[in-house]
């Protein structure tokens, strides 16, 4: 396998990794606490540093590391704000229900005016777990409003409105999509580096038979040494004629010839 398609198949894999390592933390997310998933994206993060330094052939690496795992984190972050209205959207029950009792919301500082609004049904009984939360005056007793309501009582009912998680999965997707960017911009850094430091190699190993093969030349009846330069692609002639003065040879008088005198 070419080293072209290697680097591609790596890239390839890692950025399945990125993706599967989203997927595991935000589900974790909802059964671990810091305690556990700090270090798990500790441990995320130095393994895609030394992944990516790897595929980029140089340190910058590390920042696509980086990179990747803030946009990684922020894509977990915006899932985990979105789960309960995912979460409705896909078992919630639309129900139109009754405004019956209306108080400020616990813990709420005095500049925030978020009130819990308890709801019922139209034959009176109270709609199951927590209470509707919204801004103080958004509805008013015995109103008819509509919402979304959860069948197990667990998540509070929200307005469809309210639940509609469309932005917050493009957030996710979007910020996946950066992740995935990065990895593909890594690769192709990667692809750049490792060309180049082939050319230099190329061009030092050219460098070093032409030395030697001015060193070792014998000259001719004129005290002339003559190189053919198609055995030496990468050297310029400036470079060559360089090479020849660090011998002690001159150049001919013939300009471009490859031909240097003792």
């Amino acid at each position: 396998m070419s080293r072209g398609r290697h680097r591609i198949l790596s890239a390839i894999c890692i950025g399945c990794y990125a993706l599967a390592a989203i997927v595991g933390f935000f589900v974790l997310a909802d059964h671990q606490g810091p305690g556990f998933l700090v270090p798990l994206w500790i441990a995320h993060g130095v393994l895609l540093a030394v992944l990516l330094t790897k595929l980029a052939a140089d340190e910058t690496g590390l920042t696509a590391a980086l990179l990747v795992v803030g946009a990684s984190l922020m894509a977990v972050y915006i899932a985990d704000l979105a789960r309960d209205d995912l979460t409705l959207e896909r078992r919630g029950e639309r129900i139109t229900a009754t405004v019956v009792r209306e108080w400020r919301a616990p813990d709420q500082g005095r500049a925030d005016h978020t009130y819990d609004y308890a709801l019922a049904r139209r034959d009176g009984t109270r709609l199951p777990g927590p209470a509707l939360q919204a801004r103080s005056g958004s509805f008013a007793l015995g109103q008819h409003v509509t919402v979304l309501a959860d069948p197990r009582g667990v998540l509070r009912p929200r307005t469809p409105d309210d639940a509609d998680a469309t932005g917050d999965v493009l957030g996710v997707g979007a910020f996946a999509l950066i992740a995935l960017g990065v990895v593909a911009a890594t690769a192709r850094r990667g692809g750049t580096v490792a060309r180049r430091r082939e050319e230099r190699a190329r061009l030092e190993e050219q460098e070093h038979i032409l030395r030697e093969a001015l060193r070792t030349a014998v000259a001719d009846d004129h005290g002339y040494v003559e190189v053919h330069p198609g055995h030496y692609p990468d050297v310029s002639h400036r470079r060559a004629a360089g090479i020849a003065g660090e011998l002690g040879l001159e150049p001919a008088d013939d300009p471009g010839s490859w031909r240097f005198r003792r």
